[in-house]
Formats: structure tokens, C-alpha cells, sequence
């Protein structure tokens, strides 16, 4: 069989797939020997024919291109031709209790260094076997490569070198798949003497490690990045929130040596980090309303419930592996609470109050979804959240680039089976009796059914009365109470009895396997947290690793199988087992990274790094979350107050799942930023991918235009400080008017210094300082565009300012009241609202000069907002 896996006989295009071909079917890469074995011998098909050895057909038809629909695969005269006459001379037998089990395979070279392009390097793959026994089984494997343009490999296991870089050829036999590195490094480059070059010694672990990769590459990596970039890049890493323009002017301003680490730990310990990390871990874990319609009696509440568990334990930085337990073993109700009591803390945290869910020690909704019901459902759901592995399609075949056979698909299965979650009438058998107490009593005796006893429920509990809820439930199965009995009086008197036979699954990896007469969850949980999972651990960190560069150690980051090996995996086995040994803290994992050079690194690249883009040697720019970029436009255009109430209350922001309107209903506007849907745990259901709609989105949009001209706004703020018309979304702004607008500001201070002056002089020195504040208030919002009279000149003669008179648009500092906003100002500020820095000389001129042109200020304002949205740096990570 691995020669015919080799020859292509049993792969997807040919006998392997589902329908076969030239009605013969093989398993799909060959690991189903019994079935192929029959198919090979199957009567009068003439395939394999012990009395006539050289006409049977899987000799005869790939020798002959005329007679086999898949081509020449062998001459007669070649040793694969003679390895199946052989067999089938020796009467094709089929010895399942004499095949050995591989033990390892080993590749030599394990790693290949090159030097030049076209030079050729061989394989060499050495089996070794369970009875110590070793034997050379190139000719038997199959071959692939990651990337052609590096590395290419033939039939014989010859890799041919290619462009300069880094990527690995894979070796297939039997169960085993083996990656081997192959690199060839850049060759001496002359780096310009501008671009600086980062200490290439690395102050951390980490950097170390990437330094190491990076040598053997000939890569020089980038220099840090500046403050500014670094204050925007964290915040939105850490938090999914816009630094403030004046978080940006004060941390520009420290000059503190620390002041980078101490922006990190103030990240970590806002509501916001549990806020947004919550949001991905809910991705991670299939937090999806539309598969929970049914399952608690009121719609729309269940999203929140899951977030706001998983928000608080963030928030108080809960191990991640006891997060992990409180989801994995999650029973429905706390130690000692009866029945009653769990639907009376359920209906009051689904009227109001999350905070009651937050606070229970499991999270059983994550077992309780539509989608979720099925043992395979749940095995595949289960690997790609807590292992980030794809073994869906073990489900039929065994897996193409991993060791996962249908069988460890199915025994993985079985364990998941026993457990029973979903609506309200999935109960334990002893809480029927209260539940059939709660609804006669919110029916009032009626007898209703389906959709009208859901809607009597649902309005019952948001009234506030008492509902039913349903429960999570492992039906354990196996031995009987008697047996039960019989082996615990065994155990008191000190004997042994046999093993008690019950159906059970392995875990995936271990041969180990779980009777189901008990819960298997906890048994699941411990090979979770084991130090010896290959897993559990690296899943998560290579999850955070790739939130902050854009890229997964392993990517795609739910895709770690042996033929896609971490493209640095000292680096990841080191996050891993330090991850393990400060006891899965994850604040400790987000500062262990961002206090990296790699992290810190500028997006600007230098010749020898240019191309990189998987050894971390510079910042990768991308296109930010959905969540984040939603939340950007707010922020960035949204007044400075409303700004503030948005990071003060992250309850109406996206990044937090509470606001059931962006997350349930959805949004344009996250759609089509790629939010992830939550369909399957699958990582690829959120998109961080280019596309011509989000173009479109922020520069032609409604919303967009609706967010710059807000009353509610930040260019509505700006106009209204400086005396200008307030902008109108839907009408031309040419048609404001904003000399109505001026004149009767200018009435409003003539009239209060006409009653001013006709205060007695006692009354006039208490109200004196009031007087001028209420001055400088309106002359502030009029002086951009109108020449103001000093208010000493006007309470000498309130008519001497009849008309308004024009000035030309300031773009130096405010005039010697300090009440005018200087244009150069107004674009310091947008500049850094939006893209987190100081604009240069050359961008404030070509701002200012931009709105003096414009039809008029406010145009101008919106025109420049407008376009600091729309740049690349707004939108991407740099």
C-alpha cells in the first residue's frame, strides 16, 4: 500500500476518491488495509490474479498509457513492477496480525542548508520499527514541498534549490510525516548607510531565538519602531481602542526610558484588554446567537452571557487553563444549588443582569449549541478551539498531512457523545418534577406546546417571573448499579476484580482509552493541561503571537499539523513551556511579547528583509479587525466628549460583545471588514483581508459621510470653537448661513454689554469677570473669520460694532486674548486623533492651505477628516 500511495494509485484525483474510478476504489492514501485488500482481490474483476500473476490488472494497466485512464506509473521493467508481482506470486495474502508499527522515520539530512541555486540535495528515509528493526524506505515515500519557488522536490526525494529563503520540504510513509527545513541564505548585502540596524543580540529570549533564524538567513532585521507608532500599535494590539490625541501628546512628551513598559502594564489592566480579548476568545469558542436562539428562553441575551463570563475572568487574569476548565467540565449548576435556584439565578442574569452568569464557576452554552449536538460536531469543534488543529477530514479518510486515521477520529468521537445540552427540556431526570411546576404555573394550567409555550416563557421571564431553564447532562453508560456495588465492596475488602468492559474513546495521540461510564470532560481536561500535550498550550500562544504580528508562528494559526511545522519552532516550544511554567498566566504571555524587539520593530524594511515575511525580522502592516476599525471611525470623528463617554462605557463600542446590536443584528460596516461570523471554531470565519467594498465603505459610504458631519462631532466642535457654520450632512455646505450665524453672535454680545452697562457700578465689578468669560466664550467661536472689537471699546460704545467685519483664516498661534483656535492647531489635532502622531511641516502647510482654499472652513474641516480616514496609515497596523 505505501507503494501505491506513492504511485498516486490512492490519492483524492484517482482510486482514492469517494467515487473511485473504473469502478475500483481504494482508501484515500491507503490506511484501510482490510478494505483495500478485499477491493484488490474482489471477484471476477481480474485485479489482482494469483493463477496468472501477469495479467492482473494493477500490473497490466499502469504499464500501458493506452489502457490506463491514469497514464504510464511504472515500466515492467522497474523494481516497482517486480515488488507487486512478487506479491501477488505469493499469493496476495493479506498478514494484519505480522505488520509491524512504525516507531519513527528519520529524514537525513534533518535539515538542509544551500548555498546557491539548482543545487540538488537527496533524501534519505529510515524506518524504524517497533522490534528495533531499521530499514531504508525512500523508495516508498511520497513528497511535497511549501513553497516551489524556495525549495523543489521530485518522486525520488531530490530537493532542487530555488530563490533565497526559507520553507520546508514534507516526507509521507506509513502514519509518519516528517518536515526538513531548507534554507538558503541571502548573500552579502550592503545595507545603506540610513538604515538603522536592530542590536542583533536580542534583549530577550525571544529575540534570541528569532535572532538565531534570522543569522542563518542572512536577514538583519529592522530598527525599532518610533513612539508614536509604538503608543498606537500597542493600544490597538492590546486593547482594540484608538489612543486618544492626547494620550498620543503626553506619551510623546515622557521621557521616561520606561515609559513603553509602563504604557503595557496600564493596557493590561484597562477594562478594555478583558474587553477585547473576550471578543476574541469568544471567537475562538463559537460564541454565536443564531445557534443559541433556542436555547435559554430569552432571545438575544445568550452572546452577552458567554462574553461577560469570559470578560470577567480576563479582567481578573484567571490561569488560561482554568478559563479553559470552566468551559470544558461546565456543569449547569453550582455545588449545592438545587434546581429552583439555578433557574432563579438564570432568569434574573438574562433580565439584566450578566454579572449573576459571569460569577457561576462553568460556562455550559459553549455544549449547547444547534451546531453542536453531534459527537463529530463536537470533536472537531473541540480540537480547532483548544488545540487548533483541523481534523475534520480524518472524519473520512485518513488525514493527508497528519497522523489522524478515521479511527482516531472516531474513537476521539466517541467521548464526546455521552454529553446532552440544548433547550429547556434537556433536564436532569430529578429536576422534572420543579420544571413542570414552573410552567403550569406561567401557563396557568393551559397546555401549550412549541412556539407558543416558548413565547409564554420568554414574556414570563421578561416580566421577571421564574422560568426553566434546561441543563447540561452526561449520560453515563456501562456497567450496572449491581456491578457498581459489587466492585466498591470488592475494593473495601481489598480484592481485584477484571477490568469492567465498557465502550469508551481514546484521546487523540494516546492509545489510552476512557471508559464512558463516568463524565470524560474531566479526564479531557487533564490531558489538556498535561505538560506532555503537543497542543493545548502552543494553540493559544501561537493565537496571541499571531493577534500581534499578523502572522502565527504556525499559520494558519488553527492549523497545526505535522506537514505545516512553525516556521520557528524553538521559538514556539519555548513560549509553550514557559507559558506552562508561569502557570498560564496570559498577561504574562502579551508582555513577554511586546516587550520584544521583534515586536517593537519598524514596518520599514531594508534590503536584506524585504521579502521576509515569516521570521518576524520587521512589522508586518495589516489591514486592522473589524471590531477595531468600526471603532476607529467613531473615535476619530466622533467630539472629544463623545470620544470620552465611548472609552469610559465600552458597552456601546464593538470590540465588546455587549452591544447586542452590532454583534446580533450585525452592521455594514463589520460585515464587510470581515468580523467573524461563528459558523464553525474555525479560525478563518473572521477575514482580515483586503477588500474593494471597504474602500468603497469609507469613501463614499452614508454612515461615513453621517459621521463627519455629526452634530456630534468632531468637526462640528472645531466649527463651533471657532465661530463657523456647523456642518449639515445631506446639503451643500455652500448653502450654510454662516453670516446669520455670525451676526446673531454679535447681537448676543452687544446685547448682554447693553445690560451690563446698565447695572449700577457696584453691581457691574461682581458681574465684571462674568461678563468677559461670557466674552471670550463667543468671541472664541467667531474670531477664525470675524474681526472682534476688544471688550474694553465695547462697553464704552456697544454700537460702534455694527456690522461684521471679515479677516483672513489664521494659521499661526491664537491672537493676544488667547481665544482664537489656530488652524495649524485644528490639524495638529486631527492628525493626531487619527493617525496617532504629529503631522510634518510639510502635511500641516498642505492642510492649512487645503481649508483656506476650500468653498468654505467647515468644507475644508470635513475634507480633512475625511481624508485622514481614508489613508493607508489609518486603516492598518504600522
Amino acid at each position: 500500500m505505501p507503494l501505491l500511495g506513492r504511485l498516486g494509485c490512492n490519492g483524492r484525483s484517482c482510486h482514492g476518491s469517494f467515487q473511485g474510478r473504473g469502478d475500483f476504489r481504494l482508501s484515500l492514501f491507503g490506511y484501510d488495509f482490510s478494505g483495500d485488500h478485499e477491493a484488490l482481490l474482489a471477484e471476477d474483476t481480474g485485479r489482482v490474479d494469483p493463477d496468472d500473476v501477469d495479467e492482473s490488472l494493477i500490473l497490466a494497466k499502469p504499464t500501458d498509457e493506452d489502457m490506463h485512464e491514469g497514464g504510464k506509473r511504472f515500466d515492467r521493467h522497474g523494481w516497482e513492477y517486480r515488488v507487486l508481482r512478487n506479491w501477488i506470486a505469493a499469493g496476495a495474502k493479506f498478514q494484519s496480525g505480522s505488520v509491524q508499527t512504525l516507531e519513527s522515520l528519520e529524514i537525513q539530512p534533518a535539515e538542509i542548508r544551500v548555498d546557491q541555486p539548482d543545487q540538488n540535495i537527496e533524501l534519505k528515509a529510515i524506518a524504524h520499527w517497533e522490534d528495533g528493526s531499521a530499514e531504508d524506505v525512500t523508495p516508498l515515500c511520497r513528497f511535497s514541498t511549501n513553497d516551489e519557488s524556495i525549495a523543489a522536490i521530485n518522486e525520488q526525494g531530490v530537493v532542487t534549490s530555488g530563490e533565497t529563503g526559507d520553507t520546508h520540504v514534507v516526507v509521507y510513509y506509513d502514519n509518519a510525516v516528517v518536515p526538513v527545513l531548507v534554507i538558503r541564505p541571502l548573500e552579502e548585502i550592503q545595507i545603506a548607510a540610513d538604515q538603522s540596524v536592530a542590536d542583533r543580540q536580542g534583549a530577550t529570549a525571544i529575540d534570541r531565538l528569532i535572532e538565531a533564524k534570522l543569522n542563518k538567513l542572512g536577514i538583519i532585521p529592522s530598527a525599532r519602531c518610533t513612539d508614536a507608532e509604538f503608543i498606537r500599535r500597542v493600544s490597538l494590539d492590546i486593547t482594540g481602542i484608538l489612543p486618544s490625541g492626547e494620550e498620543v501628546r503626553e506619551f510623546l512628551a515622557d521621557e521616561s526610558p520606561t515609559k513603553r513598559t509602563e504604557l503595557v502594564d496600564r493596557l493590561l489592566e484597562s477594562p478594555a484588554y478583558a474587553a477585547w480579548w473576550a471578543t476574541r476568545m469568544s471567537d475562538w469558542t463559537g460564541n454565536n446567537a443564531e445557534q443559541m436562539n433556542n436555547v435559554l428562553p430569552v432571545r438575544n441575551v445568550s452572546t452577552r452571557l458567554w462574553f461577560e463570563w469570559l470578560r470577567t475572568r480576563l479582567e481578573a487574569n484567571v490561569p488560561y487553563d482554568q478559563i479553559i476548565e470552566g468551559i470544558v467540565t461546565a456543569e449547569t449548576r453550582q455545588e449545592g444549588e438545587s434546581y429552583l435556584e439555578y433557574c432563579e439565578e438564570m432568569t434574573k442574569a438574562c433580565a439584566g443582569e450578566p454579572e449573576r452568569f459571569a460569577k457561576r464557576d462553568g460556562m455550559p452554552l459553549f455544549w449547547a449549541r444547534r451546531n453542536f449536538q453531534k459527537p463529530e460536531e463536537r470533536a472537531i469543534g473541540f480540537a480547532y478551539t483548544f488545540l487548533g488543529v483541523r481534523i475534520e477530514c480524518a472524519q473520512c479518510h485518513k488525514h493527508p498531512f497528519d497522523q489522524w486515521s478515521k479511527n482516531d477520529f472516531d474513537e476521539f468521537a466517541k467521548l464526546f457523545t455521552p454529553i446532552r445540552a440544548g433547550n429547556a427540556n434537556q433536564i436532569a431526570p430529578e429536576s422534572r418534577k420543579t420544571r413542570d411546576e414552573l410552567v403550569e404555573k406561567l401557563t396557568g394550567g393551559k397546555e401549550l406546546k412549541g412556539g407558543d409555550l416558548r413565547r409564554a416563557v420568554a414574556k414570563a421571564a421578561r416580566d421577571g417571573e421564574v422560568v426553566p431553564f434546561g441543563e447540561l447532562v452526561v449520560n453515563v453508560r456501562g456497567i450496572s448499579p449491581q456491578e457498581r456495588q459489587r466492585r466498591a465492596k470488592a475494593k473495601k475488602a481489598g480484592r481485584t476484580l477484571p477490568p469492567a468492559r465498557v465502550p469508551g474513546g481514546k484521546i487523540l495521540g494516546l492509545e489510552e482509552e476512557i471508559e464512558l461510564s463516568e463524565d470524560p470532560r474531566p479526564a479531557l481536561m487533564q490531558w489538556l493541561r498535561d505538560e506532555s500535550n503537543p497542543y493545548f498550550a502552543k494553540a493559544i500562544v501561537n493565537r496571541v503571537w499571531s493577534n500581534y504580528f499578523g502572522v502565527g508562528i504556525v499559520d494558519p494559526t488553527d492549523d497545526m499539523n505535522l506537514a505545516n511545522p512553525p516556521s520557528n519552532a524553538a521559538l514556539l516550544d519555548h513560549l509553550a513551556n514557559e507559558f506552562i511554567r508561569h502557570d498560564f498566566d496570559l498577561k504574562w504571555l502579551h508582555r513577554e511579547i511586546v516587550a520584544s524587539d521583534a515586536y517593537q520593530r519598524s514596518a520599514q524594511t531594508n534590503a536584506s528583509n524585504l521579502a521576509d515575511r515569516t521570521n518576524f525580522s520587521h512589522h508586518l502592516p495589516r489591514r486592522m479587525p473589524a471590531e477595531v476599525v468600526f471603532d476607529m471611525v467613531a473615535l476619530a470623528t466622533g467630539s472629544t466628549s463623545k470620544a470620552e463617554k465611548m472609552r469610559d462605557d465600552l458597552d456601546k463600542m464593538a470590540i465588546a460583545e455587549a452591544n447586542p446590536r452590532l454583534r446580533n443584528q450585525s452592521t455594514f460596516a463589520l460585515d464587510v471588514f470581515g468580523q467573524s461570523i461563528r459558523e464553525t471554531n474555525c479560525d478563518c470565519d473572521r477575514s482580515d483581508a483586503p477588500s474593494l467594498l471597504q474602500s468603497i465603505y469609507l469613501r463614499n459610504d452614508e454612515e461615513m459621510y453621517r459621521r463627519i458631519a455629526d452634530r456630534d462631532g468632531w468637526v462640528a466642535e472645531i466649527c463651533a470653537e471657532m465661530g463657523l457654520s456647523a456642518p449639515q450632512f445631506g446639503a451643500d455646505p455652500r448653502q450654510t448661513p454662516q453670516q446669520r450665524a455670525a451676526d446673531a453672535l454679535r447681537r448676543q454680545v452687544i446685547s448682554r454689554v447693553k445690560q451690563f452697562n446698565r447695572l449700577p457700578e457696584d453691581r457691574q465689578s461682581k458681574m465684571r469677570p462674568q461678563l468677559e468669560a461670557q466674552y471670550k466664550k463667543l468671541a472664541r467661536r467667531m474670531k477664525s473669520d470675524y474681526q472682534v472689537p476688544p471688550l474694553k471699546k465695547l462697553i464704552a460704545n456697544p454700537d460702534s460694532w455694527s456690522e461684521l467685519s471679515p479677516v483672513g483664516l489664521r494659521t499661526g498661534e491664537g491672537d493676544q486674548d488667547g481665544v482664537a483656535t489656530s488652524l495649524s492647531d485644528v490639524v495638529q489635532e486631527a492628525y493626531l486623533r487619527t493617525l496617532s502622531r504629529f503631522p510634518d511641516e510639510e502635511e500641516s502647510e498642505v492642510a492649512v492651505q487645503y481649508i483656506r482654499q476650500s468653498e468654505n472652513p467647515t468644507s475644508g474641516l470635513e475634507g480633512l477628516m475625511w481624508a485622514l480616514v481614508n489613508t493607508k496609515e489609518f486603516i492598518i497596523s504600522h
